[in-house]
């Protein structure tokens, strides 16, 4: 075997930025492009592999120890593999295509929204197809050549020696990266990445029924992958924004009306304006406080499904607290033809909004 580094003209120990200078030297000199004849072809190959062993710590240090003994182990894999079906196994060239990340986008909605669905122009800031190129990753009119040095291959086979004799081991090829194909010109626009970085828009359909923290898939609107690659997919989590009114348990919509003490021993009626309209509410002569009215259907739309929940009114009934002389005698005449019994104690009481909230729940 040559002497790695010998064959880059530096001394044993010589820096990283002294190996890396001195194999740019050899390559600008020996490259087929600028010196195409095979002697100069075959140097250039011993050149690149010496650079690729010296410019790895690790195998710079085993071959420093003795040889390319990383390559030797990389052998036995190989034999594994064509004795017992295990163990490294060269794959050919690796595609330049590659398939975009997926990207992640925050969504705020009112609550109004959730109820029927609604329709958003969101900007993203994304990876999109580069439309100099069209992802070929080449200036226009030219175009991918193969790699002269592992001919296509993406592998550079080299022969080591090991305990079991000499193997045959592969590599990726440093000068193309394990394409097998190299880009003379790069796209000016995307700089051979066929991708850049735009600011994109795009109008997206939100369902009626989410609810914060639900993350929406849209297929292929993601990332632009390199090389004309597919996209990736973008994902919508969604923020259901806080509502004065109204509030959401599950599929229902809960709210409190304030009733007069006159209209909740008299009864009435009422419109109250709800997300999608006025909706009219009947109050029952007798309705204490924390009782519920229930609408049927007036709630939010049930995601990927059909119907709504409910609309849950509880009622909080108001006693007055300043009256006049001829409205404290009304009620006293009232008391009084009611003969209601002193006020008594009695068991305890759960609060307002704790009754509420098990009749909203149905506790």
């Amino acid at each position: 075997m040559a002497d790695h580094y010998a064959v880059l003209g530096v001394e044993r120990d010589a820096t990283p930025e002294q190996i890396k200078k001195a194999y740019r030297r050899l390559a600008r000199e020996l490259h087929p492009d600028v010196n195409p004849g095979a002697e100069a072809s075959e140097k250039f190959k011993e050149v690149t592999h010496a650079y690729d062993v010296l410019s790895d710590p690790q195998a710079r240090q085993q071959y420093d120890l003795g040889g390319d003994l990383g390559g030797a182990f990389d052998g036995f894999g190989d034999i594994f593999s064509q004795f017992f079906g295990a163990g490294p196994r060269a794959a050919g060239p690796r595609s330049r295509r590659e398939r975009g990340q997926d990207a992640l986008l925050r969504v705020e909605v009112d609550l109004q929204d959730v109820v029927f669905g609604t329709s958003r122009e969101l900007e993203v800031d994304t990876a999109v197809l580069c439309e100099t190129c069209q992802g070929s990753c080449c200036a226009p009119g030219t175009d991918l050549q193969t790699c002269d040095i592992c001919s296509g291959t993406g592998q550079i086979q080299r022969t080591v020696r090991s305990l079991l004799g000499n193997v045959m081991t592969s590599t990726p090829c440093g000068t193309c990266r394990g394409f097998g194909t190299t880009i003379p010109n790069p796209c000016p626009t995307c700089s051979g990445q066929g991708r850049v970085r735009a600011r994109r828009k795009m109008k997206v359909d939100v369902p009626a029924g989410v609810d914060t923290g639900l993350r929406l898939q849209l297929p292929g609107q993601g990332e632009a992958g390199p090389a004309g690659g597919a996209n990736g997919d973008l994902y919508l989590e969604i923020k259901v924004r806080h509502h004065d009114v109204f509030s959401r348990s599950g599929d229902d919509l809960l709210a409190t009306l304030e009733v007069q003490m006159t209209d909740a021993a008299l009864g009435t009626t009422a419109n109250i304006k709800g997300l999608d309209g006025d909706v009219p509410v009947e109050i029952k002569p007798g309705t204490q406080s924390a009782d519920v009215i229930t609408v049927k259907g007036r709630g939010v739309t049930h995601l990927r499904g059909t119907g709504r929940g409910d609309l849950k009114i509880g009622v909080h009934v108001i006693t007055p607290t300043k009256l006049d002389a001829n409205e404290q005698n009304l009620l006293r005449q009232f008391a009084g033809n009611r003969k209601q019994p002193a006020p008594t104690l009695s068991h305890f009481q759960q609060g307002l909004f704790q009754k509420l909230r098990d009749r909203f729940t149905g506790v």
